[in-house]
């Protein structure tokens, strides 16, 4: 049996990336996934590949109506969620903050924070339903110590953590969980090129990191074996922050 048997699960931005890695990851455990992204293409030939314990759906996560018919396909399809991986957001390029565009700043924040908001909101009932849940959400080590000229990057990420901590709180007594995750500098397609010896041995455990390692601790706070972790940040960082 696997360490998700039967859990009903919502992951967002996962057509691609670290995403589908934690869908994957989720399905090799025994979870019914629903995954979500804008990228429709991608997302439906993932969706072919993974078969019958797998839907996507094509979804603005900064869309309240978008969120509810997520949920009410997840709920046809396969009952009651019982976990929401809160994966997708955006970056920018480094940009001083006097430069920073205000229409930029609020995309940004639209992806990663309000997105998390209406992510959280619209599981919440289907949870109560189920009289239990976990929610994961993904934010950044940049929600722990910042990130130099990400301005509205750090400002997203860090209230991804606020969130993440008043969810929990609120949440409890239904026995929904509420955790976030703050990856450090993690080796993906989008990151491969800014990998060299000299950025590597900055980290205290000398490499970065790969994305099964994330997908690791996303399983591990989605599953019954974090069954006492609640309202905390998870950090996957290979030690960078510790400096």
């Amino acid at each position: 049996m696997g360490r998700l048997e039967g859990k009903v699960t919502i992951i967002t931005g996962a057509a691609r990336g670290m995403g589908a890695g934690h869908v994957q990851r989720f399905i090799d455990e025994g979870a019914k996934v629903v995954f979500t992204d804008i990228l429709a293409d991608e997302g439906e030939a993932l969706c072919k590949e993974l078969g019958e314990n797998a839907l996507f759906v094509k979804h603005d996560v900064t869309n309240a109506d978008d969120w509810k018919e997520v949920v009410k396909r997840t709920e046809e399809a396969f009952g009651s969620v019982d976990i929401l991986v809160n994966n997708a957001g955006i970056d920018i390029p480094e940009t001083p903050l006097e430069e920073v565009e205000e229409e930029t700043y609020r995309k940004v924040v639209d992806v990663n924070q309000v997105s998390v908001f209406f992510g959280m909101r619209a599981v919440v009932p289907s949870m109560k339903n189920a009289g239990s849940g976990s929610i994961v959400n993904i934010s950044s080590l940049a929600g722990i110590i910042g990130a130099n000229m990400k301005i509205a990057y750090t400002a997203s990420k860090f209230a991804v953590r606020g969130m993440t901590k008043a969810a929990a709180l609120e949440l409890g007594e239904f026995g929904i969980r509420v955790n976030s995750v703050h990856p450090g500098f993690i080796r993906t397609k989008m990151t491969e090129h800014l990998i060299n010896d000299e950025l590597v041995n900055m980290f205290p455990l000398k490499k970065a990191g790969e994305p099964e390692e994330v997908s690791n601790l996303v399983l591990y706070l989605a599953s019954d074996e974090s069954s006492y972790s609640t309202g905390s940040e998870f950090v996957i960082d290979g030690g960078m922050g510790a400096q």
